[in-house]
Formats: C-alpha cells, sequence, structure tokens
C-alpha cells in the first residue's frame, strides 16, 4: 500500500507514533445486486475497496475517489452505512495508526472494473450470495450495506 505524502511528511517529524487517520469504505453494487471487490495486493485476500482521506477532502469524495483509483469503475455515495473506530495497527516498518472508519454505500455508474493501481492484483465483481473468502470486516459491511437500515455505530458506553 502507497502511503499518502502528507502522511510521509507527518511520519517525518512524529515517527512511529500512533496516528489517528480517516479511513473510508466504498461497498459498491452495480445494476444485477454484484459488489465489487478487490484482491489486495499487501494480503492477497479479497476485500471491499477503501484509502484514507487526503486533507480538505470530504469523506464521501474519498469513497468515490478511492473506487476509481484502485478499478476504474466510477460511482456515487448513496449513504452512510457505519461509522465505526477501528483497533490500533501497528505495520511491519513500525508505523502505528488507529482509523475512524465512515462506510459508505455507492452505486456503479460508468468504468469497467479491472486493477488500476499497483493496491490491487484483481478486481472483479460478486454476487453477494457468491462472495470468496473476506475478513470479518468486509463481510459485516456489506451485509449491512445490503440492508436499508440507519447508519450503524456502535453504542456509547454508560
Amino acid at each position: 500500500m502507497s502511503i499518502p505524502e502528507f502522511i510521509r511528511r507527518i511520519r517525518a517529524s512524529a515517527g512511529h507514533q500512533l496516528l489517528f487517520l480517516p479511513g473510508v469504505t466504498a461497498v459498491v453494487f452495480d445494476d444485477a445486486g454484484r459488489v465489487l471487490l478487490g484482491r489486495r495486493a499487501d494480503t492477497g485476500g479479497w476485500s471491499v475497496i477503501g484509502g484514507i482521506a487526503e486533507p480538505g477532502e470530504q469523506p464521501a469524495e474519498t469513497a468515490v475517489r478511492e473506487v476509481y483509483e484502485e478499478t476504474a469503475v466510477r460511482c456515487v455515495a448513496e449513504r452512510v452505512v457505519l461509522v465505526q473506530g477501528l483497533q490500533p495497527v501497528t505495520y511491519a516498518n513500525g508505523d502505528e495508526c488507529q482509523y475512524m472508519d465512515i462506510t459508505f454505500r455507492c452505486r456503479a455508474v460508468g468504468g469497467e472494473a479491472r486493477v488500476n493501481d499497483d493496491e490491487s492484483l484483481e478486481v472483479g465483481w460478486f454476487e453477494v450470495d457468491g462472495l470468496p473468502p473476506l475478513e470479518q470486516f468486509a463481510l459485516d459491511r456489506i451485509h449491512r450495506a445490503v440492508k436499508d437500515e440507519p447508519t450503524w455505530f456502535e453504542p456509547a458506553g454508560m
């Protein structure tokens, strides 16, 4: 996964300390109800599309940009599916990050699904009842995006 230039600049002074970053996930459906997935270059596993918002970028813009950059599919964000603070992660280089994920249900409006950058090994459309093996993270987001329910969030502790 490529590190955005603004993160490189922050890391130059912050080192490996924990950064809290805005993450966006896009669950994209086509007119046939299939979901768009990418097989990640870093893990080799299939997943939904996502990335980090750039400074000044709205989350829905991030979703649309990331989908196009990774898959060449044009989409529109239709609704927020969930908002969730994720557990901190430590990368192989020692960098620590924690993401606030905003997941959008998106609708494809153009383009042909293909690998469009170095972050994916494959991309493709899958029937929701015929998904390849996925991490729970992706499965949860897909299943919530299929339903027409209010935005999900972790309830506040009392």
